[in-house]
């Protein structure tokens, strides 16, 4: 997939495209079904092209009601190259950006740069500087510029009967529920970090583990323990690891004030993966987190979550 950062990299001559536009947080379902629609439009020979954002617009204009992203930048263009898209444009949505009018970023972005010859977008799509751009004013122009717009009707989930959303699957990892976001993802949920020296209290106890950096992509599920695994994508070989991952503050020791994502690979106890880049993927929660009385009774529990992790993934 190609990436594209300002529609000024867009080479002359490219296109036509059938470009589907939005925000893309967490390459769901419901995004993948555009995607899909816009890869039977283009199966003619045009290229199919995603028009996204380097991070949530409402983090620009509101800050203080923007959500927690479901995915990173990062995982956004490796997700979206999954589902088969030939070039993305990923935006910065900055104070410019969102000043923009909507005939202008029309014209600039999808006509001049893209040679859009379909548009698709979701019936909540909004544009140009204030959002005074709708699906309705995008359609009329359309047919000033020659594209066609198709407005995608909502994804629901059967049996929710509720529109498969972002807001859900933060909901779900939310509480843990890493069999809902799944459903609705269409794949275990999963972060993106690198890997960090940290109290090396796991190496002491005989379960070594990989910290991941706060600065990680991805939403960090509910505090516990889960079963999992953690691949390295340093490279362009990747390696996955059956694991076990906690997620909390360690309230048995009480001397961590922030909330860790630590990963043991399952009978690994020389792996050396300090400043890798790993993707940790949620398979199922196997407890909460609890503080235990004492070392002795965390071990205990320690190995009986890693039979258990080793169970859940055979």
């Amino acid at each position: 997939m190609i990436v594209f950062r300002d529609p000024e990299e867009v080479p002359a001559g490219f296109g036509p495209s059938v470009v589907a536009i939005g925000k893309f947080d967490g390459v769901h379902t419901g995004h993948r079904a555009v995607i899909d629609r816009a890869r039977v439009e283009a199966s003619d020979g045009a290229k199919v092209v995603a028009v996204t954002f380097d991070r949530n617009p409402l983090r620009v204009l509101r800050p203080d009601k923007c959500p927690p992203d479901v995915i990173g930048p990062h995982q956004k263009l490796e997700l979206l190259d999954r589902a088969g898209v030939d070039a993305t444009l990923l935006l910065t949505f900055d104070e410019a950006l969102a000043a923009l009018p909507a005939d202008v970023f029309v014209r600039r972005v999808l006509v001049d740069a893209l040679s859009a010859r379909t548009v698709l977008v979701g019936r909540d799509f909004r544009f140009g500087a204030g959002g005074a751009g709708d699906p309705d004013l995008l359609v009329r122009m359309g047919e000033e510029h020659g594209f066609r717009v198709d407005v995608v009707d909502d994804v629901r989930a059967v049996h929710a009967d509720r529109r498969v959303s972002s807001t859900w699957i933060r909901e779900a990892l939310a509480a843990g529920d890493i069999a809902t976001a799944a459903r609705l993802l269409g794949r275990s949920p999963s972060v993106w970090g690198e890997v960090v020296h940290g109290f090396k209290r796991g190496r002491e106890l005989g379960y070594p583990t990989a910290n991941l950096s706060p600065d990680l992509e991805g939403f960090v599920p509910a505090d516990g323990v889960y079963a999992g695994w953690l691949i390295d994508i340093e490279g362009t070989r990747r390696t996955s690891y059956p694991a076990a991952i906690s997620i909390g503050t360690n309230p048995t020791f009480d001397d961590v004030h922030a909330r860790q994502v630590e990963v043991y690979v399952l009978d690994e106890t020389d792996l050396d993966l300090y400043g890798h880049h790993v993707e940790v993927r949620f398979v199922e929660r196997v407890r909460g987190m609890t503080a235990f009385d004492g070392v002795d009774a965390l071990l205990v529990q320690m190995a009986d979550d890693v039979e258990r992790v080793r169970r859940i993934l055979r």
